[in-house]
């Protein structure tokens, strides 16, 4: 009779430790925005292969060892693992002089056998911009060593990922959130491209909950961190996530993000959202219940596309005759993409739908085209909160940003503003929102929409509700400060007190000089 092997759970704190142990095989030589992905697809695949053991083991546990009645079993799970594509093969192989090789090969057999989970619409499998086999990665004897140490790593106890080995469900989702976040971390300015930071995350993901049935979408997804949790805020497994991402390697990151989390049936696609968005029903945008966002700040050169050949100029994209009408307010500057993916994000919600962005806080002042997209938007009464955030929240950037947040079933004519720039905790490197910073942002949103609160002042310097009037007058200009008083009153001088401390000062001066007067003399005999 075939038995299972009883084991001891893992917790998370195992797994996080035993994976950020990993990436000391890169560290020092390779950048961390280059060798995450090494690290993350390996944790894909070796979760993919010890989870293929431990279904297999269960079938040879029900079919009391039965090989061939196994493998057939085997072929209708949830992912294929061709042999040669299996972690242990690799593991086997680690002193191979192709070892490189031997997992991009591994790979690429393994996007064949799962074509419908790893592929995009358009032909690319996930793992194409993966290269093992790169001098990116050192000579080839530093290379090898490099791999093989990587293999070493992942076969350690600790980094045994079978589901039933594991403390929780999620644990292995938790890993790569936690491998991405350090990674953001360490990799600077680079970072913001596929990472939002986790309480960022949560605070929009709060502020746009949505109910059991939702559509929830990410046009700028990056890594899928900001779509998961808008995902989890709804409370129950009732929600499709969709996501659009332009960068390959950072779209391949979204999709393992998806599947190590669990969310086998979310939508991922590859491409420009703006020149070529790719979540569409027929011919039109799909819509949504919740569309959320970080979009890079200020994007240069988002628009008009114009490809020449010889003397010949061709427009492949324009958007000014954009085919979807998503910029029918106005055409947002070439040099600053902002209200474009702010466009295409009010353009794809539903009739209820919410949407929540987070900004550069230029877009709530600049004037030209950006101001009068911003009064259409205001005049047709779906802003519905502006949010200013604390500086130095996010990876690659100091400067403060906003959150905006749009409604189309508001249910009043007035519009929030909270002042939050103060409210976080200090850390060296990055500024952080604590939970009790998160909650009270939420709390004040909340009671808010539920018409708790009236226009004026909510909470002194830190909250405000303007009237469309009030917006009118101030000529639909969003800056925080026109609403929420934030002014410091300095302490009152004591004239008396300084005159008396400038006086004890000049006789202490000149006590001083008399000193030095005196060595210099005693210096010159």
């Amino acid at each position: 009779m075939f038995k299972l092997k009883s084991m001891a759970k893992i917790t998370q704190k195992e797994i996080n430790d035993a994976v950020w142990k990993a990436c000391d095989t890169f560290r020092g030589s390779i950048d961390p925005s280059v060798y995450k992905d090494y690290v993350l697809t390996m944790l894909f695949l070796k979760y993919l292969s010890d989870v293929h053991d431990d279904i297999r083991d269960g079938y040879l546990a029900k079919y009391n060892g039965d090989e061939e009645r196994a493998k057939r079993a085997m072929q209708h799970e949830r992912f294929v693992v061709p042999e040669q594509s299996h972690f242990k093969y690799l593991y086997n192989h680690r002193n191979e002089a192709n070892v490189g090789e031997l997992i991009n090969i591994a790979l690429t057999d393994l996007e064949e056998a799962n074509r419908e989970k790893l592929y995009s619409e358009d032909g690319a499998g996930i793992f194409q911009n993966i290269d093992f086999n790169t001098s990116k990665l050192g000579e080839p004897k530093d290379k090898n060593t490099r791999l093989k140490n990587l293999l070493l790593d992942f076969n350690k106890d600790a980094l045994n990922l079978r589901p039933s080995h594991l403390e929780g469900n999620d644990i292995i989702g938790g890993a790569y959130e936690y491998l991405i976040s350090n990674f953001a971390s360490d990799a600077g300015k680079k970072a913001g491209e596929f990472y939002t930071p986790g309480e960022v995350s949560t605070l929009l993901a709060r502020l746009t909950q949505s109910k059991p049935g939702s559509r929830i979408c990410d046009p700028t997804c990056g890594s899928g961190s900001l779509l998961i949790k808008a995902g989890q805020e709804v409370g129950s497994d009732n929600f499709s996530l969709y996501g659009q991402e332009a960068n390959g390697s950072t779209w391949a990151l979204a999709v393992m993000n998806m599947f190590l989390h669990g969310f086998d049936n979310a939508t991922i696609r590859w491409g420009d959202t703006i020149r070529n968005p790719k979540l569409k029903e027929g011919d039109n945008l799909m819509k949504f219940d919740t569309v959320v966002a970080n979009p890079p700040f200020s994007l240069d050169k988002w628009g008009k596309v114009e490809d020449k050949d010889g003397e010949k100029t061709t427009v492949s994209y324009d958007p000014e005759t954009d085919k979807y009408n998503r910029f029918w307010r106005g055409v947002p500057p070439k040099s600053k993409g902002d209200w474009a993916f702010i466009s295409h994000m009010i353009e794809t919600l539903n009739e209820h739908g919410k949407a929540g962005v987070v900004v550069p806080h230029g877009v709530l002042f600049r004037g030209s085209s950006e101001g009068r997209i911003r009064q259409r938007t205001i005049e047709e009464n779906l802003l519905e909160a502006v949010i200013g955030l604390p500086a130095n929240l996010f990876f690659g950037t100091g400067i403060p940003a906003a959150i905006l947040v749009f409604n189309k079933q508001k249910t009043s004519n007035n519009f929030l503003f909270i002042d939050a720039s103060k409210h976080y905790e200090s850390a060296k490197n990055q500024n952080k929102l604590r939970d009790s910073d998160i909650d009270h942002i939420v709390t004040t949103y909340r009671d808010f929409t539920a018409g708790k609160l009236q226009p004026g002042v909510v909470e002194d310097k830190y909250s405000y509700i303007a009237t469309a009037e009030e917006i009118q007058e101030n000529d639909f200009n969003l800056n925080i400060p026109r609403y929420v008083d934030t002014f410091e009153e300095e302490d009152e001088v004591d004239i008396a007190a300084v005159q008396t401390e400038i006086e004890g000062l000049e006789k202490e001066l000149v006590k001083v000089q008399a000193e030095i007067n005196e060595y210099l003399t005693q210096l010159t005999k």
